[in-house]
């Protein structure tokens, strides 16, 4: 709440304290609203509080496991839970659809007890049975148990915040992603990235710094399919995310690439050179990594 308050209000505030008086929005009250006496519209008042809605409402995602379907090789034989991943509160077209099996969900299990021992204890893990896995009512079962265990585990603060809660949901897609980039297939990485990075910028709301080499990996695919416009959009996004991070190793090869994406599509490239000579300023980097250099040593284990 303390926090709440003070994003609140860093927002209507001036620098010295005082009221932003620069908002054209029309008066407002002391609560940092618009004043009964201000000129807006009923729409324009209505689109005002929907916007305040979505900048304080926390992301909070819903979690079902819609499917099941056995995976038979040659040596081995298991079953596939489909896990469908929806933001609540508002229409999402960016639903999340990944594939784990019984051991994904023991690993991450075994790595959140190893931190969060206390803060999970009474979340109950399903048991693994000799017998019957294959089975169409244990299959239900474990559909609907794994459901409730994904939701308990999101409702933990510090374990939906943890690495280990993220890199289950998001690091295999990630991976293989990147492996795709490494190997040149920017198609097929692109393809994976525009579904894994919406739903990894959602689990690392609070640190979004975290989505930085996903959306790099973006511009560089991009960039090399020879499609600028979408490797700037992607680029813009990335140094969003790196707002105040002047110092992160991934800002001074991005805002390279973004320079020269600017410079080849004849927006403005003046800002982001003055960007990137204070930084190397500030900072000289010793080893002097391009923006694909770093992407493509990411995932690798």
């Amino acid at each position: 709440m303390r926090s709440f308050v003070r994003a609140y209000a860093c927002s209507v505030l001036g620098p010295r304290g005082n009221r932003n008086q620069s908002n054209t929005a029309g008066p407002q009250d002391a609560h940092g609203g618009p004043s009964p006496n201000s000129s807006m519209t009923t729409g324009e008042l209505q689109e005002y509080w929907r916007k305040e809605k979505r900048c304080w409402r926390r992301v909070k995602l819903l979690f079902e496991v819609a499917s099941a379907r056995i995976e038979e090789r040659k040596v081995s034989k298991f079953v596939m839970y489909q896990i469908v991943i929806i933001q609540t509160g508002s229409f999402d077209s960016n639903k999340a659809v990944l594939e784990r099996r019984y051991s994904d969900f023991e690993m991450l299990q075994k790595s959140l007890l190893k931190t969060f021992r206390e803060e999970i204890e009474d979340i109950v893990f399903p048991k693994k049975h000799l017998m019957g896995n294959f089975s169409e009512e244990m299959i239900s079962e474990r559909k609907l148990a794994f459901q409730e265990y994904l939701s308990l585990l999101y409702a933990i603060r510090c374990v939906r915040r943890s690495r280990e809660f993220i890199d289950f949901l998001t690091r295999p897609e990630l991976r293989e992603a990147f492996g795709c980039l490494r190997g040149g297939q920017y198609s097929r990485a692109l393809d994976i990235l525009v579904r894994v990075v919406p739903l990894q910028e959602k689990l690392t709301a609070h640190c979004p710094v975290m989505v930085v080499p996903a959306l790099c990996a973006m511009l560089v695919c991009h960039r090399d399919l020879e499609r600028p416009a979408e490797a700037f959009a992607a680029g813009e996004r990335a140094l969003q995310c790196l707002q105040a991070r002047e110092g992160h190793r991934y800002y001074a090869p991005l805002l390279d690439a973004m320079l020269r994406l600017a410079y080849a599509l004849g927006k403005d490239f003046v800002s982001l050179q003055e960007k990137l000579q204070e930084s190397q300023l500030r900072k000289p980097s010793p080893w002097g990594f391009t923006l694909k250099e770093l992407t493509v040593r990411e995932y690798l284990y």
